[in-house]
């Protein structure tokens, strides 16, 4: 066991977290193309380009919430409990509640024009008017508002783990196996299930209540793997399970997609199609946890200045990407007949677009501060 923080910058998780972050611009601009419904679709959907949503989808969010739990107790072990809070909520909090009013907001507008809603929205009662804002103005943003309500919980959690590690604990852990974590996960996937579907019998309205979503539902699919990152950087054995290359994971983790796929398209959403998703994908997405991580650790596990670039550049490029997107899809999109190259278009404009924002922002200090949660030193 190890609660020391490491001496060498871990590199490939850097990385594997900047590209996590980096594939939601293929990710929205392929919902575009795909045959999901979405803000803005193509006349014609793409049968390619739902598969590699369908993919980027079933897994991302997963693998990077361990990573955030393993950075955020590497972090934890380095501050005062106070002073960890205020900086992992300053972190997260800050840029969420600056993209609201100058990217979400702006964007929830340009689409009530672009939809023909803008004259229903007197129609809608008080609640309707609430839980719409909360849906479209968290939007892309509730990874942000999850890691907060985690990063709280976690203040209890983080300190009773590093004062109160139990000898079963630590003969648990050394002794773990893919095998043990594969069932254990499949029985948090069927408690997450069975919470949803409790719910959904009792009172079916609160599922639909996007901050109730957001902060328990969300909270509680993640935390699982907000953890296992957590208690991989306390215990070496379990982070070599993750960095271990595993067909079995590989195996398992295709077979996981089929069955997601298959769930995808004969699943009803008024009968048990959105709680076998969830037990899925808590398989997949720890079995996608080693195929990642074990490439990564084999691949990206050095140090690069234009690596670097885009791990200080991935979350703002993430939050500004989405109204780009949703530009692009309103206003470009139906002038591009070929999916394909519409995709590929997409990527250009909004990558492009993008960094060039994001060139700019680096040379106001203020909104380095508010898309980044961090002080800016004076030169």
């Amino acid at each position: 066991m190890s609660t020391t923080i490491p001496v060498q910058r871990e590199y490939f998780l850097d990385s594997i977290r900047a590209w996590l972050m980096l594939l939601g611009i293929p990710f929205h601009i392929s919902l575009i193309y795909s045959s999901h419904t979405w803000h803005v679709n193509s006349l014609e959907p793409s049968w390619w380009l739902t598969l590699f949503n369908d993919f980027i989808h079933a897994f991302r969010m997963q693998v990077f919430f361990v990573i955030s739990g393993y950075f955020s107790y590497m972090l934890f072990l380095r501050y005062p409990i106070k002073r960890w809070w205020k900086v992992r909520v300053e972190r997260v909090g800050i840029p969420m509640l600056t993209a609201i009013p100058l990217l979400t907001l702006p964007q929830f507008i340009m689409l009530q024009y672009v939809k023909g809603k803008a004259d229903g929205w007197q129609n809608l009662s008080l609640y309707e008017k609430y839980n719409t804002l909360v849906w479209e103005l968290v939007s892309h943003l509730w990874f942000l508002l999850v890691l907060v309500v985690l990063t709280t919980i976690s203040v209890l959690i983080f300190s009773r783990l590093r004062h109160h590690l139990s000898t079963q604990a630590d003969t648990f852990f050394a002794s773990i196996t893919l095998g043990k974590l594969s069932l254990l996960f499949l029985l948090l996937g069927i408690a997450y299930a069975a919470v949803r579907r409790t719910l959904f019998i009792v009172y079916p309205p609160i599922l639909s209540d996007g901050l109730f979503n957001f902060v328990v539902m969300q909270s509680l699919f993640y935390i699982p793997f907000f953890m296992i990152g957590a208690l991989a950087f306390v215990y070496p054995k379990l982070k070599a399970l993750f960095t271990t290359p595993s067909p079995w994971c590989a195996i398992g983790a295709a077979v996981a997609f089929v069955a997601y796929l298959l769930n995808q398209r004969y699943g009803s959403g008024d009968a048990w199609m959105y709680e076998t998703e969830s037990v899925i994908t808590m398989l997949l997405g720890l079995w996608m946890v080693n195929v990642v991580f074990a490439l990564g650790h084999r691949l990206l596990n050095f140090k690069s200045t234009r690596v670097t670039y885009f791990v200080n550049a991935s979350l703002f490029i993430y939050l500004v990407h989405h109204p780009l997107t949703l530009f692009f899809g309103a206003y470009i999109t139906p002038h591009i007949a070929s999916n394909t190259l519409g995709f590929f278009t997409g990527l250009v404009f909004v990558i492009g677009l993008a960094l060039v924002m994001y060139e700019i922002h680096l040379r106001i200090p203020l909104l380095r501060f508010l898309f980044s949660g961090k002080p800016q030193t004076k030169a």
